[in-house]
């Protein structure tokens, strides 16, 4: 009797090994609702490279771009929330969408568990290289001459440039004009052929033509300067304390995830951001690595949540 216990412990034992060994050689996917080789692309197969050392199970960037992230979102609403399912998403995703739209496909505070933030990053108030204002107070000065012209472009409607550029225009006591473009390059060429008076958008995306003199970022939207641009104030610094914001990317699972998973990921993506090679090529990037539990994730999203609500909805702005 003794002899047989100990067998069938032995084979338990040998099957659950067996189905463990089966899960972890099961691809972990992790999910991108934007086109390859864009922010979100590069940071998702950034983190997918290390993480597979430490998980040691093959992770694949899927791109599924398409209605501006949200189907990535509903992918991931409808994957089965085993652990091998994940979505690196924007702030836009959680945070702004539930907020402009009537109806989503997808409700974060159900649908979604989180796992990571992943990286911050900032934002710039670019003027054309040739514009006669030099500085954010001489724009400010020149706008409330000239309020016809106090406009500023963003890439894309309700995006967080689009509420941030409001926010800016509620500060300066000027009321700002959104004028939206379809993406950062179209607005970044219309900005330096004076098209429009100013252009918010992700300072990666700003500096080459800074750079070049093409355009001029007269602020940025950090705490502090950012070390892609140390020769440029943030709004804080010229006056405006509350006119500060982030964007950024976070890792989320399928709601119902077993908890397990999630703090296996999340540690080898706390594990990956730390890596100083990743830190670098971030900051080449003009992001910072984030990191945290799951549950820091949830305070930030929630936080950003709370800020932001009130600024969309005096804007009066649907984007249905």
């Amino acid at each position: 009797m003794q002899r047989r216990n100990l067998l069938s412990i032995a084979l338990a034992t040998s099957l659950l090994a067996t189905g463990a060994m089966a899960q972890s050689d099961k691809p972990l996917r992790i999910l991108v609702g934007y086109p390859a080789g864009g922010g979100a692309d590069i940071v998702a197969r950034m983190l997918a490279d290390k993480m597979k050392d430490e998980l040691q199970r093959p992770v694949l960037v899927d791109n599924k771009p398409g209605a501006g992230g949200r189907l990535a979102a509903e992918l991931l609403k409808n994957a089965a929330p085993d652990g091998n399912t994940l979505m690196l998403s924007p702030i836009v995703i959680p945070v702004l969408a539930p907020l402009v739209f009537s109806k989503l496909n997808y409700n974060p505070a159900t649908d979604f568990a989180p796992v990571l933030h992943a990286t911050s990053f900032h934002f710039g108030m670019a003027a054309p290289g040739d514009a006669p204002y030099k500085t954010l107070p001489d724009f400010i000065k020149w706008i409330q001459a000239n309020p016809t012209k106090a406009n500023f472009g963003m890439s894309g409607a309700g995006s967080l440039p689009h509420f941030f550029g409001l926010m800016v225009g509620r500060e300066a006591k000027v009321d700002m004009v959104a004028v939206p473009f379809q993406g950062g390059a179209p607005l970044l060429t219309a900005l330096a052929g004076g098209q429009v008076e100013s252009g918010i958008d992700v300072l990666a995306e700003q500096l080459e033509m800074h750079k070049a003199g093409k355009v001029r970022i007269m602020a940025t939207s950090g705490a502090q300067r950012s070390k892609a641009t140390p020769d440029v104030p943030t709004f804080r610094e010229l006056g405006f304390p509350a006119i500060q914001a982030q964007s950024w990317f976070a890792i989320y699972a399928p709601a119902n995830t077993p908890a397990a998973a999630i703090a296996a990921i999340n540690t080898a993506g706390n594990n990956a951001l730390n890596k100083p090679d990743v830190q670098e090529r971030l900051s080449k990037m003009s992001m910072e690595a984030g990191g945290g539990t799951p549950a820091d994730l949830q305070k930030l999203q929630d936080a950003e949540t709370a800020r932001w609500a009130p600024v969309v909805k005096a804007s009066g702005f649907k984007a249905d």
